[in-house]
């Protein structure tokens, strides 16, 4: 076992709180939900960036490159100043909803190069231009810019030409679980001379500012400063006293984490010292703003550092809970640093031991690293929110009625992975099912514990919904998460030998109810065909499926029954599992047996006319429009909602039906004695390899048409994986007119045109890693059944037959090589930016973008998502067993 292991494992039993720290700090806080008291919840605008430095947050805190403790009592990051810009560099900018014209979009340049499950060793990389940053320019080139045209991005102002910036390296190792080493490394690309102020801030989430209670305030003072060494005392009274140690002769300044209300509202102020203080201490020269007394709840020590051309300068602190360390930057900082990092290596070499090229670990190793930075402390309680803070104005009537509203029971207080933590920095349901599969490599535990908060009270609501986004926690995502449980358990199982069947239990119990309020409310007319809505693909269909449609009445949804279908068959699966101990599962895994055959019977039309979502003549799936006087016809649109049904699939395995008669028994009537609900479908009737059986809505038949398109070039099948619409809507383009108004669907390789769900995503074609990697899975379950006889053409067309297992192996490849360099050192994803493809202090930082363009892979959307697109780390590690299981 590692050290990072006996670490984890600490932390686990509770013998050291090695979590107590982390990377939990988001990376924006203004313009959130939790943050907008606004009467019509425009979140954006009620609280701006320009607000930020000046306003104490109520919900959370932002900072570059920080930390914080699990409840977010005390914070550390770092601040900027280059001499140049009209601010502090304190947090990372971007574009709101409104202002950019593909939505939201950080307009900063960061990396997140490594970390660990306890964070023990952390490594975060920031490049800061040397020249006044453009804010304005930023904002005001993309409000010109119209849906049809590219981003304005940060590196087109020409800001970083001639390298006149500086990378900033933000690394902690952590001697003890409470004892934090931190080295902050200034590295001037410039070809001259430059000075940076260098900041490192501590400071107090204000909690104090909101209640009328007398609640004990925290506190920031110093505690010794001579001329080796200054050192900070940070009290506050339910988190043990902590000391930050500063090295050299840095200038100490203190403020208070308190709104600047003279400047925002033009209110007077209860103390001179402010949130921003320290801001216009330094930038603006006004220096009364900072506490002569050296005391308040926001600490700076400010380093002026003199950089030459290509020279290197480093600055060190140590966060600890020990009081007067006689050498905290001695010969022990060195030897646990270098012991930390080494220590890092052995954990991901041991979670990966295979043959891989360098480049391919180092993009798995970045993966990791972008997962754990995601996480954040999520503090949003909703009663609280609607009501009002005793300190605060009484909020307008009508919050009681909108957002959130029917959510009164959420009290989230937890630390959780998030989408992006600048772009989405809030929880989101079904991103959360796919950030568990590579985060169960590594640390099974917190992927756990995701899935349970999930499932909690305080966050599933009591009629079995769970909760979507904080923008509104009452829209539908794909039901996952069953089949994310089940990934868990597995992965576990394989990595580190433990089958925790006591947490599979406890989650299958929660989404039972789940399950229920899916069947109630989202089965309309009780006929096994589901309408959904939204479900997380955005702008997949013509309309959106969020809102009453144009047409009015309802969409029968091929994805939205596709999922309850998989849905049921996860369900069963983990009810098997289950039964093997207990009994009583056999009969609950009969239920979700009978109930996918009604779905899957639905779903194929089989004895009912009027539902046709599968179409014999394109050989295709496709949702279908009920329109009020029962008229139905189906929307022809070519897109993931027809390869979906692919994911609804599942392999029983000879030994499980020989263990469990019960459940076997009761499959055998099904298949005696219902002929009508299984003759069309894969159920069991035929062993396949290894005896094993098969459940799917797709059987050969429906599979090779459904594959056929799939794997064909001009369709869905990219260089770099499935697109998301297929090709053949760029010249045949889906229109459907309404009312005198036309709605259509074309092939959009790269960012949205339109202003649907905010026009920052786009479902219609480009390649998004969460279905991939499900329909590469699928065609490994397909695999394990059909084996090697069953070969389908890939690519449509080449005239080259492939098993299904060697399609699964070939998908997986071309997601891959999305991030990888090819022969001439290009990497996809950073598309035509000439700068990350060939300067060499750029070509090796990865992102995780959000999605990917439909025809070269370029990188698109929120470029931080490693969520769901750190999918990638498992992906190469597949890959890298399967061509090791090759080579034997």
């Amino acid at each position: 076992m590692t050290q990072e292991e006996l670490r984890l494992a600490a932390d686990r039993d509770r013998t050291a709180y090695w979590k107590r720290w982390g990377s939990y700090l988001s990376e924006r806080q203004w313009g959130t939900v939790r943050e907008d008291y606004s009467p019509d919840g425009t979140a954006w605008e009620f609280f701006p960036h320009d607000h930020a430095r000046s306003r104490a947050y109520r919900w959370g805190e932002d900072g570059i490159a920080g930390i914080s403790d699990n409840h977010q009592r005390l914070c550390f990051a770092i601040a900027l100043w280059n001499g140049e810009d009209a601010i502090l560099k304190e947090r990372l900018f971007g574009l709101t909803g409104n202002q950019g014209n593909h939505g939201e979009d950080v307009k900063e340049y960061y990396f997140y190069l490594d970390n660990t499950p306890t964070h023990s060793y952390m490594k975060y990389l920031y490049k800061y231009p040397q020249a006044a940053f453009p804010y304005n320019q930023l904002v005001e080139e993309n409000r010109r810019r119209d849906r049809q045209s590219p981003e304005f991005e940060l590196i087109n102002t020409g800001i970083f030409d001639q390298d006149r910036y500086f990378d900033v390296f933000v690394e902690y190792a952590k001697a003890s679980a409470d004892d934090i080493l931190i080295e902050i490394s200034v590295i001037n690309r410039g070809p001259e001379a430059k000075t940076l102020h260098l900041l490192p801030t501590l400071w107090f989430r204000n909690t104090w500012s909101w209640t009328d209670s007398q609640e004990e305030k925290p506190w920031l003072k110093i505690s010794q400063s001579n001329s080796q060494l200054s050192t900070i005392e940070a009290y506050h009274p339910s988190l043990e006293t902590r000391w930050l140690y500063c090295n050299e002769t840095p200038e100490l300044l203190f403020t208070e984490n308190e709104t600047n209300n003279q400047r925002l509202f033009g209110v007077n102020n209860t103390s001179p010292y402010v949130k921003d203080g320290i801001n216009n201490y330094l930038v603006n020269g006004q220096k009364t703003d900072v506490n002569p007394n050296r005391i308040g709840t926001k600490f700076a020590a400010r380093y002026e550092l003199n950089i030459g051309a290509g020279e290197t300068k480093k600055i060190r602190l140590r966060l600890s809970d020990a009081q007067d360390l006689t050498a905290p930057f001695g010969t022990e900082f060195d030897t646990v640093w270098q012991q930390r990092q080494r220590e890092a290596d052995e954990f991901y070499q041991r979670i990966c031991p295979l043959p891989m090229s360098e480049d391919k670990r180092n993009v798995q190793r970045q993966a990791f690293a972008g997962m754990l930075w995601s996480k954040q402390f999520y503090y949003y309680v909703i009663e609280e929110w609607l009501k009002g803070d005793p300190a605060g104005p009484v909020p307008p009537t009508s919050r009681l009625s909108g957002r959130n509203h029917e959510w009164f029971h959420v009290f989230n207080d937890d630390i959780i992975s998030m989408p992006d933590k600048w772009e989405y920095p809030w929880f989101a349901a079904w991103d959360l099912a796919f950030h568990v599969i590579p985060l169960s490599m590594i640390d099974p535990e917190f992927a756990k514990l995701q899935l349970s908060r999930l499932t909690r009270e305080w966050y599933m609501h009591p009629n079995g919904q769970l909760p979507a986004y904080e923008w509104a926690f009452g829209d539908v995502n794909p039901p996952v998460h069953a089949w994310a449980a089940w990934q868990v358990y597995q992965i576990e199982q394989k990595i580190y030998g433990h089958a925790d069947k006591k947490f599979l239990e406890s989650v299958f119990q929660k989404l039972l109810l789940n399950f229920t309020w899916w069947v109630n409310r989202k089965d309309l007319e009780g006929r096994n065909i589901f309408q959904g809505g939204f479900l997380g693909m955005d702008n997949i269909g013509v309309f959106d499926r969020s809102v009453q449609l144009p047409t009015g009445g309802y969409l029968q949804q091929a994805d939205g029954t596709s999922w309850m279908a998989m849905y049921c068959l996860n369900m069963l699966t983990i009810a098997l599992e289950l039964a093997k101990d207990n009994s009583t599962y056999e009969d609950i895994a009969s239920k979700f047996f009978e109930h996918f055959l009604y779905i899957a019977d639905a779903m194929n039309g089989v004895g009912d006319a009027e539902i046709a979502l599968w179409d014999e003549d394109d050989g295709f799936y496709y949702d279908a429009l009920h329109s009020p006087d029962g008229h139905q016809f189906p929307m022809k649109v070519r897109s993931l909602v027809g390869l979906i049904p692919l994911c609804a699939v599942s392999i029983l395995e000879s030994e499980t039906l020989d263990r469990l008669p019960g459940f076997h028994q009761r499959t055998q009537w099904f298949l005696q004695n219902r002929h009508d609900l299984t003759r069309n479908i894969a159920c069991m009737h035929t062993q396949g390899m290894g005896e094993r059986r098969l459940l799917a809505i797709v059987y050969p038949d429906k599979l090779r048409r459904i594959l056929e398109k799939m794997l064909d070039a001009t369709e869905f099948f990219s260089p770099y994986g499935i697109r998301s619409v297929s090709k053949v809507h760029a010249s045949h383009p889906y229109v459907l007119k309404v009312d005198g108004q036309e709605h259509r669907v074309d092939y959009e390789p790269a960012e949205s045109t339109t202003g649907m769900f905010g026009g920052n995503s786009n479902w219609r074609g480009p390649i998004w890693f969460p279905i991939n990697y499900l329909l590469l899975e699928s065609l490994q379950k397909f695999y394990s059944y059909f084996g090697d006889d069953f070969k389908v053409e890939c690519p449509t067309g080449s005239g080259q037959m492939m098993t299904l297992k060697e399609v699964s192996i070939a998908l997986g490849e071309r997601l891959i090589e999305i991030f990888l360099a090819d022969a001439s050192g290009q990497r996809p994803f950073y598309g035509g930016t000439e700068k990350f493809q060939t300067d060499p202090n750029w070509r090796n930082l990865i992102l995780f973008n959000e999605y990917f363009h439909g025809d070269n892979g370029a990188g698109i959307g929120a470029s931080h998502q490693t969520g769901w697109t750190g999918l990638i780390a498992k992906l190469i590690q597949e890959c890298s067993e399967q061509a090791l299981s090759d080579d034997i």
